[in-house]
């Protein structure tokens, strides 16, 4: 590598940080992909390139910095905001699917040039991932499945997908299938603190299976762009679009308080019967004994299961003007920011990745 190359490798490691902590980011958000954001960075067919290297064994310097960077940044943003990513969603949900449906639909245009000429076949990989997605916010919303190991794993090919594919939230996967407060509940500074056994038998699984899904689709992603790069981005761009479908704003939860996941089990100890001081101690709260017996009476004979069903119910609101106001405008202002983060100088980030070192 020569001098020029070393110091633009240096001057690009921020930008490639940066990439990875809004990949981080988007990661912990239901709705909003990772892979838009590599996407929206510049760093999309890099990415795809030196994921799918590194998986087959061709260990490139260039590749394994680039990787290590990215991971860097989405580490430091899994850590620092999931507990923030978490509270946000249970609790001002309309402000934060309204935030990154505008920077989801912010990687359309790039995608669309990617996308052309548009033929019949094109236009029908378009539609049917379209239906995919609508078929997944729809038809799956508020399954619930076991909390088991083989669960974790699959939830780690899912959330692979999501930094991989553009329009694929894992996060959003994980919001469907009811698992999210518990994987990304987990990834929390203070449930690695508090309860750092619980977190590992959730996060070893969701890892493992994270590493088999990009190591599959980072080199099935690469071979279609080279071989079919009209159909493979008709398919992204109906991925990213459809991925909005189930992302109405205008939605709160019906039990808010068992929709965090430390007091939800805290509500499962005192129903069991565990001393109030004792879950208190045990999850750092402040829960006061007229309120413990509020909460033992409203829910008593209901067990974990049951009670993280109530805790992931949804219902609409109506929005007053100003709510609807506010909405557009962080629709507006996300949109307006991955398109700002889209604009470089290197050539199209959805371009095939075609090089061969």
């Amino acid at each position: 590598m020569t001098d020029s190359d070393t110091r633009q490798e240096h001057v690009a490691a921020p930008r490639v940080i940066l990439g990875g902590v809004f990949m981080g980011l988007a990661n912990l958000v239901p709705g909003v992909s990772g892979g838009t954001m590599i996407l929206a960075m510049g760093l999309y067919d890099r990415f795809i390139e030196a994921l799918a290297d590194v998986t087959r064994l061709r260990l490139r310097r260039e590749a394994l910095v680039f990787l290590a960077l990215i991971a860097f940044g989405a580490l430091m943003a899994l850590i620092a905001l999931s507990g923030l990513a978490v509270t946000l969603v249970s609790e001002h949900r309309w402000v934060m699917y309204s935030l990154f449906i505008g920077m989801t639909l912010g990687g359309t245009p790039e995608l669309w040039k990617a996308c052309k000429p548009v033929s019949s076949g094109s236009f029908l990989a378009f539609s049917l991932a379209l239906a995919l997605m609508g078929t997944l916010a729809w038809g799956l919303q508020g399954a619930q499945i076991p909390e088991t190991t083989i669960t974790f794993v699959f939830m780690g090919v899912l959330g692979a997908s999501s930094m991989i594919l553009p329009g694929i939230s894992g996060s959003y996967m994980l919001l469907i299938f009811g698992m999210y407060d518990v994987v990304v509940g987990s990834l929390s500074s203070s449930a690695l603190k508090e309860s750092p056994l619980e977190s590992v038998k959730v996060l070893v699984p969701v890892a493992i299976g994270a590493a088999l899904g990009m190591a599959l689709l980072s080199n099935l992603l690469k071979h279609l762009l080279e071989k079919r790069p009209v159909s493979s981005h008709s398919v992204l761009l109906g991925l990213l679009l459809g991925s909005v479908l189930g992302l109405w704003p205008f939605q709160t939860s019906v039990n808010p308080d068992l929709a965090q996941r430390t007091f939800r089990k805290s509500v499962v100890m005192l129903v069991a019967g565990e001393d109030l001081a004792v879950v208190n101690a045990k999850y750092g709260l402040q829960i006061e004994a007229e309120r413990a017996q509020q909460l033992r009476g409203t829910y008593e004979g209901l067990g974990a299961g049951e009670l993280k069903q109530l805790g992931d119910e949804l219902e609409r609101f109506d929005p007053s003007g100003k709510q609807v106001a506010i909405s557009i405008g962080l629709l507006l202002a996300g949109f307006g920011l991955t398109r700002m983060l889209g604009r470089r100088p290197s050539s199209n980030a959805c371009s095939a990745v075609t090089r061969n070192r």
